[in-house]
Order: structure tokens, then C-alpha cells, then sequence
């Protein structure tokens, strides 16, 4: 059996596909679309999964995996319990920084910049759009906060589910959204020999600019 502490000797190589200067749109957003297009082609599992890192008041980080929900010129949106620990610490300190990471293609994006709430309207929108067990669930938890054990929180849904069998429930008004305002894109696309590409988009007011940066 190998020793599953010690990974100096594991070797993965990636394709030859490359990120040339000559094949970037003009603009982040279109290439972001362009690969996360090719995620879902290529059969990623959970295509829109993102990792999303937060830190609190004190500059102390945390990340976790969340589903990206919708986007455009605008921002990246996400919804989730405002009062959970990446809620207050988005509060506290409202810039985050998003990782997308498709093994299949031997990629990933960096995405960072300032997070706003979304309004109201969009996160009853959505809300209502969840399926019943997905609403009761959301209701019921109060997430990040200590619970005596499971049974606590599945006899919470259930009960929730019993009250609104034949009613809609409303969104609770700890459960929002939010939108991460891009202001730089980091391209990775795995190479061989780990010699990879790396390409960074920077705003500066309204117009893009890219480099290339060393792998």
C-alpha cells in the first residue's frame, strides 16, 4: 500500500493545448464563457462549481465550494445564507476572489474583485424557482451554527414540509444573493512539462489590458 502522506512522486502530465495572446477576445467575460462552455461539453461534473474565498475583518481567510447561479457584465452571482460565516465575512470585508477548476480540460480561472448584495427581488426570484426540499432546507438551517446532531435539523425540515405541504413557503430574510464584481481574470490553461500558460486580464477604469505571466 503507498503512503498516501507523501505525494512527491506523483506525476501528472497535461495536454499540449495552449492559450495564445493571438486566439483572446476582447474581453474576459467571452472567453470565461467560451471555456465554461467547453466544461459542460466535455462532461465536468458540477461544471459551475466555484471556489469561493472570503476573509474577515482581521484579513483571516476561508474557502468553500458554491454553485455559480447566473452572470454577466455585471458580476458573478451566487445565493446563500447571509448569516453564515462567508456572509459575515463578506459584511465585514466585501471583496472575495473566485476559482473555477475544470480537470477534464487541464484549466482554471481566477476571478477577483469587489462583492455586493443582490437585491431583493432576484433572491425571492430564485428562491421560489428551488424545489420544495431545496426551500425547506434553507429555511430550516441556519447555517454554520453549532447543532446538537442531525436529527435536530432533518425533524426542522420536516416540519417545515408539513406546514407548507399545500402553501409556498417565503424566502426567510437571512437568504439572499450576491455578485462578485470582476475587476482581474487569471487564465490557466496546463501544459506540458508544466510549462503552462498563464494570461491576466486587468480592468483600469472601462478598458482591459492582458499579460502573460511566468507559469
Amino acid at each position: 500500500m503507498s503512503d498516501l502522506r507523501d505525494q512527491r512522486d506523483t506525476r501528472n502530465d497535461y495536454g499540449n493545448v495552449g492559450l495564445d495572446e493571438v486566439d483572446l477576445p476582447g474581453t474576459p467575460l467571452a472567453l470565461f464563457e467560451r471555456w465554461l462552455d467547453d466544461a459542460n461539453a466535455h462532461g465536468q461534473y458540477d461544471f459551475t462549481a466555484m471556489t469561493l474565498a472570503t476573509a474577515d475583518a482581521e484579513g483571516v481567510p476561508s474557502a468553500r465550494v458554491v454553485l455559480l447561479k447566473h452572470f454577466d457584465d455585471h458580476g458573478f452571482c451566487w445565493y446563500t445564507d447571509t448569516e453564515s460565516q462567508k456572509g459575515q465575512e463578506l459584511a465585514a470585508n466585501p471583496r472575495a476572489a473566485l476559482l473555477f477548476y475544470w480537470p477534464t480540460l487541464h484549466r482554471q480561472i481566477r476571478i477577483a474583485g469587489n462583492v455586493e448584495r443582490l437585491p431583493d427581488a432576484d433572491a425571492d426570484a430564485y428562491f421560489a424557482s428551488r424545489p420544495a426540499g431545496s426551500q425547506h432546507s434553507a429555511a430550516a438551517s441556519h447555517q454554520s451554527r453549532v447543532i446538537a446532531n442531525r436529527a435536530v435539523l432533518e425533524d426542522a425540515v420536516d416540519a417545515l414540509a408539513t406546514e407548507h405541504a399545500d402553501n409556498p413557503i417565503a424566502r426567510p430574510a437571512r437568504w439572499g444573493g450576491y455578485r462578485l464584481q470582476a475587476r482581474e481574470f487569471e487564465f490557466w490553461q496546463g501544459r506540458t512539462s508544466r510549462l503552462h500558460d498563464r494570461i491576466r486580464f486587468s480592468l483600469d477604469v472601462e478598458r482591459w489590458s492582458t499579460e502573460r505571466l511566468s507559469p
